[in-house]
């Protein structure tokens, strides 16, 4: 089933907020994303239906399996986007985080991997035998660090 792109965003903002929580509320999700609290139940709702978060009011928020799943998409599509739109196009960080948010919803999952596989290429991420995971946060820092880093190199070999 395709997602919404407001759905993405709920699912993607749970996945986020379960990595850097214990707990996660429909307030931990209203405040990040700044919207009502009834507006987030709505959409609760609507993951839960579909399987992929287990929700019971006032409680605990879970993502199922398939959630994750769908998540960890999405948060790929979404750092590919940003890495490139950083990193490779220099463009402002602020601007590329706007971007990438509504260009994650346009592309599939394959455009996503060959853009993803063009970023490793480019930025010469190849040899990061780290069990790089695009969908962590701290393996984001670390490869926008190193990208930085070999882009620098790079330009001073050129002058």
């Amino acid at each position: 089933m395709k997602l919404s792109s407001s759905l993405e965003e709920y699912l993607k903002t749970i996945y986020v907020l379960k990595n850097t929580e214990k707990e996660v509320r429909v307030t931990d999700i209203a405040k990040k994303l700044g919207i009502s609290k009834p507006s987030v139940n709505k959409a609760l709702n609507n993951l839960k239906d579909i399987e992929l978060i287990e929700y019971e009011s006032y409680g605990d928020i879970v993502l199922t399996e398939e959630g994750i799943k769908t998540a960890k998409d999405i948060m790929k599509r979404y750092s590919a986007l940003k890495l490139f739109l950083t990193e490779v196009l220099e463009i402002d960080k602020d601007i590329a985080e706007t971007e990438a948010k509504s260009m994650k919803h346009a592309i599939s999952e394959d455009t996503a991997k060959k853009l993803e596989k063009y970023i490793n290429k480019i930025l010469d991420l190849g040899d990061l035998d780290c069990g790089y995971d695009s969908t962590n946060p701290k393996c984001l820092n670390c490869v926008k660090i190193t990208a930085k880093n070999r882009i620098k190199k790079e330009e001073e070999k050129k002058q």
